[in-house]
């Protein structure tokens, strides 16, 4: 990915220089967060942290940027003589790469100087809205499929060449076990997968002769595809037969669907091995595969192994974004107080939630997730949440909706400091372990939330001193509600 910081929206630019000429260049406090679960889905799921922490290392206008941006005519000489050194040298919070995530929260927070906060803004949303996208994708799928294994195989049709590889690794931390993309496995230590095209088998004199080279070449397991010309009358049949001088010699072998109708073929398949004496052949099956697919065949109980899934898993398929945005939340003023701020709307959803903020994930004494709490974190008085208190807390939106809760778990702050002085404060995690941040904290959400259809609505909500706040400032705009 490019660290040019040519990589912004124009409109972050002429802003940058209106605060830098204006002498307008204080501390800011942004936040971004995204309006709406994606697919009609209960939950999403937060990636491209880690993405996100390399790229604000590096991320700065070389010679040849700034000597485009003054071909524009409109940036002035010492305009473009201050971003020759700039850089991010702010600070970011976020929550854990991998954290089960809903709308109208906080996910990442950003302190810093005006111009850097604006500057970053493009780069920012676009690596988590598409990552945090095809995330939730594919842990929407491997749940569909009851945990099986998922093989992301969308190199060939995602949007571009970082879209195959940020889509690769987004994939990996949803829960894929391996991806066709090689270059994402050299890159991100991803397991690579694959089996045979129809070439292959087209390229030898028959069927057989395609599988038997094939198993001489790969002796580990290899994966005979079986549709090239017809399933049940030759691509199984050949494959028995290679498949028992293998038997023979002690080894397995598998075969891949690629077109037809699944279910019914992948029963056939599992009935003809079964019957040839080859009950450890495994069952892959892939022709555009997405989570209602994969569900229907799983309730079915269709005899396969594992799902190799492209287009729908790596483009995002019916969803074309992720809802995420990036607001102002707090500002400077002259005397070095921040001030908090807010966008008023007349669509209620496009309002946002003042302050500098934390959010909390409130857990049952089980350990399951009861409800998301925003509040307010005031360096000096900041609002929290403790076991055993009582608390009122309110809908996002600072209307009549609430509810009491008594705390009887824990109550976790999820906004943590990651990058200090526009430097990281740790190691990024492997995906391994942002992987395991996935499956736990789904883990914790009871099944209403995650099923597919009309899943229950998780709450976010909060404090009254926050929703106080809003309406406070939603009145000093607006006049009396």
């Amino acid at each position: 990915m490019t660290s040019s910081a040519l990589f912004s929206d124009f409109y972050a630019l002429t802003m940058a220089q209106g605060y830098w000429k204006n002498n307008m260049n204080r501390n800011a406090v942004f936040e971004m967060f995204f309006r709406r679960q994606p697919f009609e889905g209960g939950f999403s799921v937060f990636a491209g942290l880690g993405t996100l922490l390399d790229q604000l290392q590096d991320f700065s206008f070389s010679s040849e940027d700034l000597a485009y941006l003054q071909g524009l005519g409109l940036f002035e000489e010492p305009f473009l003589t201050y971003l020759q050194d700039f850089r991010f040298t702010g600070s970011v919070w976020a929550m854990d790469e991998g954290t089960v995530i809903f709308p109208q929260e906080p996910l990442i927070r950003i302190k810093g100087r005006l111009v850097e906060c604006q500057i970053i803004e493009g780069m920012l949303l676009n690596i988590i809205n598409f990552q945090s996208l095809i995330a939730t994708k594919t842990a929407r799928t491997v749940l569909a499929s009851g945990n099986g294994a998922i093989m992301e195989f969308g190199l060939r049709r995602a949007q571009g060449f970082d879209g195959a590889m940020s889509a690769s690794r987004a994939a990996f931390i949803g829960g894929t076990v391996g991806t066709s993309n090689v270059l994402a496995g050299k890159e991100f230590g991803i397991p690579v997968m694959g089996t045979m095209a129809h070439s292959w088998v087209m390229a030898h004199p028959s069927e057989e002769a395609a599988f038997q080279a094939y198993a001489d070449l790969y002796p580990k397991h290899p994966v005979f595809l079986i549709d090239t010309y017809d399933t049940l009358k030759s691509g199984v049949p050949n494959a028995i037969k290679v498949g028992k001088r293998l038997a023979a010699e002690g080894r397995n072998f598998g075969v891949r669907l690629d077109s037809g109708d699944m279910h019914y073929l992948s029963v056939e398949v599992r009935r003809l091995f079964d019957a040839a004496g080859l009950p450890n052949a495994t069952i892959a099956v892939s022709n555009d595969l997405d989570e209602t697919i994969i569900q229907a065949l799983t309730d079915q109980g269709a005899p396969i192994n594992s799902w190799g899934v492209g287009t729908q898993m790596v483009t995002g398929g019916v969803e074309a974004a992720f809802t995420g945005v990036y607001k102002l939340t707090a500002r400077e003023d002259g005397q070095g107080k921040f001030l908090p701020v807010m966008k008023c709307s007349d669509n209620p959803d496009k309002t946002t939630t003042p302050a500098v903020k934390q959010v909390w994930r409130i857990q049952d004494s089980q350990g399951m997730a009861v409800a998301d709490v925003l509040s307010v974190d005031d360096p000096v008085n900041p609002d929290t949440l403790a076991k055993g208190g009582k608390y009122l807390l309110w809908h996002t939106s600072g209307d009549y909706r609430h509810f009491t809760h008594t705390l009887g778990g824990t109550a976790e702050p999820l906004l943590k400091l990651r990058m200090e002085q526009g430097r990281p404060l740790a190691v990024n995690p492997s995906l391994e372990e942002i992987r395991n941040v996935v499956r736990s904290g789904l883990a914790s959400f009871d099944a209403s939330y995650k099923r597919l259809l009309n899943p229950h609505i998780y709450k976010v909500s909060i404090t009254e001193r926050l929703r106080d706040l809003k309406r406070d400032l939603i009145k000093a705009h607006l006049g009396d509600l």
